[in-house]
């Protein structure tokens, strides 16, 4: 049983092969005992059945994502799943409306009541039930509710598009509380009915190796400040923009310490793999003469790495591997996140589909977005756009055009600057604050 130095320490619940999970699990770890993470779906002495149910319901959502693919079937295999999760009209005027639990919500309820998940609660109780259990996942918080885990509960919620399915049965008797990444999701939030005293804007938690301290951001202002001189080299930015450098960053130095740095996210293979393609073959020359950085970052899958290895040696850039291109792989989890968030810091441009990563924009780093796939990408796409923090792709067989002609506009250093100015950077210290001091609950 794990008793000792636990205070401000809570389990970190999370998927055992999904990235989205695990890089809120990871960037959460410290506060784990031992920094231990739970896998619900692969922890110590996990029944069988327990561990199968969680592989079919994985197993679920696969389905559907990847009928995605077909482009006759995407639309509508999306609508229906949408039409099992979604509610007449998410945006209530009135707040404690207490919709009726979906079809998806009530077949999971029905696998708790028959016991799916009591061993993981049980599992916790005995190792320290004093400990709050915090996770994205929904699931394993109803299963703790139900089998009346004595300490809080909290949930993360960073997607946008919440449907009412991430929702327990009865809402405003609930007691989970929930750590929105915006002001639309803890709105979202209060519209289903989640009481206003259960709900706290946070933010999305961000890596501390990627922030520095609380209120200092040093680490932050230190790489926006060499990444500024890579994103507008001839200091071609308005007065305002210069005052806000001076006000927000400090003074910069004469060079950068490293060269025009692009990360390609390629963690989901099948959005990104054409335009990778593209992208690839467009700056070919320029990696060869290695003017400049490319950063892929392949998740945990090998067949990624191996994809982009192959790509790579065709277009006759070989000698150019681990000297100006960069991939990014591991099989394990806080291995893989250990290396991004390292990359991370000297990274100029992000490229990726508009997922959990627009949160990083709050880092100083601006963002490149792929199309966005589904509504909650939608939404993010939006959001990252209206603030000025990031931008469509065009077209990757012309990457150098474009994408120069923004730095030249010294666009891409405005758009650093907005989401390190616009956007929430304490999400880890104020979920480790509430948590800690557990004054407001």
């Amino acid at each position: 049983m794990i008793k000792q130095k636990t205070k401000g320490k809570m389990w970190i619940i999370s998927f055992s092969d999904d990235l989205k999970n695990q890089r809120i699990a990871y960037n959460l770890k410290h506060l784990a005992p031992d920094k231990k993470i739970i896998n619900v779906d692969n922890y110590e002495n996990i029944p069988d059945i327990d561990k199968n149910l969680w592989q079919k319901n994985k197993k679920l959502y696969n389905f559907i994502s990847n009928i995605q693919k077909i482009p006759i079937l995407s639309n509508v295999s999306f609508n229906i799943l949408n039409k099992f999760q979604t509610i007449k009209n998410i945006y209530f005027k009135k707040q404690n409306q207490n919709p009726d639990p979906t079809f998806i919500l009530k077949q999971i309820y029905e696998l708790i009541q028959k016991g799916w998940g009591k061993h993981l609660i049980e599992f916790l109780k005995n190792q320290n039930k004093e400990l709050p259990i915090i996770s994205d996942l929904n699931i394993p918080l109803f299963m703790a509710e139900y089998y009346n885990y004595p300490s809080k509960i909290c949930q993360i919620v960073y997607r946008s598009d919440i449907q009412r399915s991430i929702l327990p049965l009865n809402i405003i008797q609930s007691k989970i509380i929930y750590f929105a990444s915006t002001e639309n999701v803890a709105q979202k939030l209060l519209q289903y009915g989640v009481l206003k005293e259960n709900i706290f804007l946070t933010g999305y938690p961000l890596p501390k190796e990627n922030i520095g301290k609380i209120n200092q951001y040093e680490i932050i202002k230190k790489n926006i400040k060499n990444r500024i001189l890579n994103l507008a080299p001839k200091k071609n930015y308005s007065k305002n923009f210069q005052d806000l450098i001076s006000k927000n960053i400090g003074r910069l130095p004469k060079q950068s310490n490293h060269k025009l740095t692009i990360m390609f996210c390629a963690e989901e293979i099948e959005k990104q793999k054409t335009i990778a393609i593209l992208m690839l073959k467009n700056l070919a020359y320029m990696l060869q003469n290695e003017s400049i950085n490319l950063i892929i970052s392949c998740g945990l899958n090998e067949e990624n790495k191996q994809f982009f290895l192959k790509e790579i040696l065709k277009l006759r850039l070989g000698l150019n591997i681990d000297k100006n291109i960069f991939i990014i792989y591991d099989p394990l989890p806080q291995k893989y996140f250990k290396l991004f968030n390292e990359a991370l810091n000297r990274t100029d441009i992000l490229w990726t589909n508009p997922n959990e990563l627009v949160f990083y924009a709050a880092l100083g780093i601006p963002i490149i977005l792929s199309p966005s796939k589904n509504l909650n990408e939608k939404i993010n796409e939006k959001w990252l756009i209206e603030n000025e923090a990031g931008i469509k792709q065009q077209d990757p067989k012309y990457t150098n055009e474009w994408l120069f002609d923004l730095i030249r506009e010294g666009k891409l250093a405005e758009m650093a600057i907005n989401g390190f100015i616009k956007f929430k950077k304490d999400g880890l210290w104020e979920i480790e604050k509430i948590v800690k001091l557990s004054a407001t609950f």
